[in-house]
Order: structure tokens, then C-alpha cells, then sequence
């Protein structure tokens, strides 16, 4: 596809009056964006085109910037560092942002990732804060008038307005230009190679994380055909970096890289220096993405001539600023150990992870010494998953996992017996059936929800894989508040302490993290 729209009359110029946004609130502009199609829908949209609506992604999304008044060369200006992968790309985000702000305190820094987990405002920051709920609103609708404004399309089968996803990143551009931020590190939503943040000319560095089977329907069923996805991001005259991947995946992006004409192309491995830091973020699979980012900010910082030094090579050691903004990194819901502010003996293990991949760090993590196994606690599974993913699967990787780290660490509890009681739950918020304003996924198959369809399939196969578990501490509920009840309940029934590892969907996490109260331990926003 072309990265220029031919048509000059697509790039539009505006001119806009100052007008007072006292009668357009931040629900308003939530309740617009939820009228949007959803990425659920995208997806089972894309499932029904045999993945073909993705090949048109990219020019619909140069179309929507020049409708709004951009060209994309002018994202050139953002200085973007650009991360995909299967698992970890939104901590390897996190901890290049914290690098950067450590090392070059008088950058302004955007960051753009996705899903949020209790605000939207956490897409789109500036120096590690969401933006404020005035910012979202002024560039929500500065971005939605000029939409309605310029309805003129090149392309007649592009929608007059982006979906969800891609409406954020539209949104995220305009915000960054707009606030003439330094530096950008954008997350792709979902592949690579035809994804709407995939438009930038010219990034500063490009990386890919660990990858996985994910998103199948959309990117295909192997591991070469998701990394032919992946490795799309690569840019001529750009380094390209990556981390150890199964072969057929690293044959796959080292090619990428050279048709892409990459400048370099970089696998990084292990500092020896990263062992005994305490990253900010916790599990062991946070070392990777903490080397990864390490380089992708050393070679951004050497680009733009912050820290000087060969730009291809990692300087050892490590400077303090790099260590401390490793050891000063946030990134709310994955393996994250949270206190129940209401309850001194209640805690919450709050992760993610919704791959094979990431539900195995997750085990590994949680099974680590001194977290999840104590002997005078009970122990409770809350889990869920989303967009057609493989629930027997995912849930038998988590077993699996914490079978492998109960017999390393040689704990006399069985991994049959690790959980006392597990609770299958959907995503919708509360217990009568609704959604938090900025939780709402319209085009969930609601037939699904009504039936708990999922959460039925999910506790049968723990039934099968564990067939001695007592299915009375099975538990099948409609909602994340259910869920929560459930846990409030066993605690008010014992004097014993509860964990509770929540994990199999960010949306999910993002939920609890709302019902059970909390939002200021957990995100500080």
C-alpha cells in the first residue's frame, strides 16, 4: 500500500475556533468511543473476511490522518521507538519509557499501549501519567469533529470513522504533535505488519519481543507466518532488534529485516549485570524485556545524541540512570502483588497474561518463593479468557507451569491441591449485568454471555485435568463483582489469610482491579 494519500484534497487544513468544552464531558467522549466498532468485532469481522479486511488497515489509517489534517511524514517529528511482539511488548514499553525519563529528565515522553486496564486516559501518556480527563476530552473531540468535518474519502470502502483501537492511536498522534512531545514509544495493537500504528516513515528503533501463537485468525496459525507479521515493522535505515526465538520465527525476522532494508539487525542477549537488579517490574521473564529495552533506548539515546558511544553496541556496565529507571518501571496488572486495602489478610496476585507463553512466566512467577505458596493461606484461581482463545489450553499451560515450579522449588504442596477453590468468570463488570463506562465491549457474543458459555467450558476442562479437585469449590459466576463477592465470602467465613491470582485476561484484571477497590494500590492514577 502507499505510505502518501495522491489526492491532495484528503490533507485538509483547519482552522479552528476556540470553543468551550464545558458541554462535552469526558462521558461523553467515552460514551462516543464505545459506539465505535470494538475490537472484538474487528476481530470476528476480520475472522469473517478470511483476514483479508487486515490488508487494508494501513491505508485506512493514512487516510483518517490526512482527514484530520496530518500527513505521515509529520510523525516523523514524534521520534518514535516502535515494540510488537506476542508477550511482553507492553513492559518492554514501560521499561524504555522509565529508562528515557531517568536518563534525559528533560524529554517530554509519549507512550502509547493498549488495552487500559481501569481508565482509556492510561493509552495515551506524557511522562509515565495518562493524560488528564480534560486533555482526553479536548483531543478526543478535536479529533472526532474533524472526522465529521471532512468526510471525504479516498477509498469508498473505508468507514467514516476508525474503530476503537484505531481511534486512540489517531487520537495518540494528534495528542503527541499537538503537545510537541520528544520522544514517542509506540505499542502495536495487534501484529505488525498491517496494524494502524505501522504508518510512521521513519522510527528512530524498532523491536520485537518474545513471540507466541496468538491471534491466530489474524495473523496465522505458525509461528513464521506470525512472525512475517511481526518483523512488518522494520524500516529501511532503521536498526531492528530482537529477542532469542524459536529458529523458524528468527529466520523469519532476520529475512524481514533485510527486505525491509533494516540498518541492523540485533538479537539481544542476556546481561549478566540485570541478574541481581531488582527490576521494578517482577518474574524472571521481565529480564528479557528488560535487555531488550535497554538496548532499544541505548540506541534511541545514541541517535539523537544523548549518550555518546557506538550506537550498535550496549555499553557495559551500565550506567546508574539506566539502572534506576529499570528499577523505578511500572506497569500496573502484570505479576503484581497487591495488598487489599479493605482486608490486612487478603491479597491480590493480579496478571494478564492470556497466552501459553505468558500464563507459564505467570506460573513461574507465582510459585516463586515466599509469594504464592504459604501454608497458612487459601488459595483462590479467578480466571478468564477472550476472542476465541483455547480456554483448555491456556488453563493446562497455568497448570503445567506450576506443576514444573512446585517440583524446582521441591514445596511439599501437591500442584493438584495449590488452589482451594477456583472461580470462572466473564469480563462484565458488575453483578447486574453491566459494564464500567470504559470497560464496555460492544459486539461481545452475548448468546456466550448469557449461557456462560466459556466459563462452562473452562470449568469442565479444569474438572478433566484435575479430576480429584472438589467440584463444589468449582465456581461459575456472571461477573467480575460475583467473583469478588466469592472471595470476600470465604474470608468472612475464616480467620486464615486469602490469595487471590487473578490472571487469563488483561480485561478481566482491569475489572477486579475496579470492583475490589483497587485502583490507588494498583495504578496510582
Amino acid at each position: 500500500m502507499p505510505w502518501r494519500l495522491a489526492p491532495s484534497r484528503i490533507l485538509v487544513s483547519f482552522r479552528f475556533s476556540v470553543r468551550t468544552m464545558s458541554t462535552r464531558t469526558f462521558n461523553d467522549a467515552v460514551d462516543k468511543l464505545n459506539s465505535l466498532q470494538s475490537n472484538y468485532a474487528a476481530i470476528e469481522a476480520s475472522r469473517a473476511s478470511g483476514g483479508r479486511m487486515t490488508q487494508y488497515a494501513k491505508h485506512e489509517m493514512i487516510e483518517y490522518l490526512g482527514r484530520i489534517g496530518y500527513s505521515v511524514t509529520d510523525l516523523n517529528q514524534l521520534n518514535v521507538i516502535h515494540v510488537t511482539g506476542t508477550k511482553g511488548k507492553g513492559s518492554t514499553c514501560a521499561f524504555v519509557d522509565s529508562i528515557i525519563r531517568s536518563t534525559t529528565p528533560h524529554r517530554k515522553i509519549g507512550l502509547f499501549t493498549s488495552p487500559h486496564l481501569v481508565s482509556v486516559r492510561e493509552r495515551i501518556r506524557i511522562n509515565g501519567v495518562p493524560i488528564s480527563e480534560e486533555d482526553f476530552v479536548r483531543f478526543f473531540f478535536e479529533v472526532w469533529d474533524r472526522l465529521e468535518q471532512n468526510d471525504q474519502r479516498e477509498y469508498s470502502s473505508t468507514p467514516p470513522k476508525p474503530m476503537y483501537f484505531k481511534f486512540l492511536n489517531l487520537m495518540a498522534y494528534h495528542a503527541f504533535l499537538t503537545l510537541k512531545v520528544d520522544t514517542t514509544i509506540l505499542e502495536v495493537g495487534v501484529g505488525g505488519e498491517y496494524d494502524s500504528t505501522n504508518i510512521v516513515p521513519k522510527p528512530i528503533v524498532t523491536g520485537v519481543t518474545s513471540l507466541g501463537l496468538d491471534h491466530v485468525i489474524i495473523l496465522g496459525a505458525t509461528l513464521d507466518k506470525i512472525a512475517w507479521q511481526k518483523g512488518g515493522i522494520y524500516k529501511e535505515g532503521v536498526p531492528a532488534y530482537t529477542v532469542p526465538q524459536p529458529p523458524e520465527a528468527l529466520e523469519v525476522l532476520r529475512s524481514r529485516a533485510m527486505e525491509k532494508m533494516a540498518s541492523s539487525f540485533h538479537v539481544v542477549h542476556p546481561i549478566p549485570e540485570l541478574s541481581s537488579l531488582p527490576l521494578g517490574l517482577a518474574g524472571k521473564h521481565q529480564l528479557q524485556n528488560a535487555t531488550l529495552a535497554l538496548h532499544l533506548a541505548d540506541t534511541y539515546l545514541k541517535a539523537q545524541g544523548d549518550v555518546q558511544g557506538d550506537i550498535a553496541q550496549l555499553t557495559e556496565p551500565l550506567n546508574e540512570a539506566y539502572m534506576r529507571g529499570l528499577r523505578a518501571t511500572k506497569w500496573p496488572g502484570r505479576c503484581q502483588t497487591v495488598p487489599d486495602p479493605d482486608d490486612s489478610k487478603s491479597t491480590w496476585f493480579l496478571d494478564g497474561a492470556h497466552t501459553v507463553e505468558s500464563l507459564t512466566s505467570c506460573a513461574e512467577w507465582f510459585v516463586s518463593p515466599g509469594l504464592g505458596i504459604k501454608p497458612e493461606a487459601t488459595r483462590v484461581l479467578i480466571f478468564n479468557c477472550t476472542h476465541g482463545r483455547s480456554g483448555a489450553e491456556l488453563l493446562g499451560a497455568l497448570q503445567a507451569g506450576f506443576k514444573a515450579q512446585i517440583q524446582l522449588h521441591e514445596s511439599a504442596t501437591p500442584a493438584e491441591q495449590l488452589f482451594d477453590h477456583v472461580i470462572f468468570c466473564t469480563n462484565v463488570t458488575y453483578s447486574d449485568g453491566t459494564f464500567k463506562g470504559e470497560f464496555t465491549q460492544k459486539g461481545l457474543d452475548e448468546k456466550d454471555l448469557a449461557q456462560l458459555k466459556t466459563q462452562t467450558e473452562l470449568a469442565n476442562a479444569w474438572k478433566i485435568m484435575i479430576p480429584t479437585f472438589p467440584e463444589a469449590r468449582i465456581h461459575v459466576v456472571p461477573s467480575i463483582e460475583h467473583a469478588v463477592k466469592t472471595v470476600k465470602h470465604l474470608r468472612s467465613t475464616q480467620d486464615t489469610p486469602v490469595d487471590a491470582l487473578v490472571t487469563g485476561s488483561l480485561l478481566l484484571v482491569g475489572g477486579l482491579i475496579d470492583v475490589a477497590n483497587l485502583t490507588k494500590s494498583a495504578l496510582e492514577i
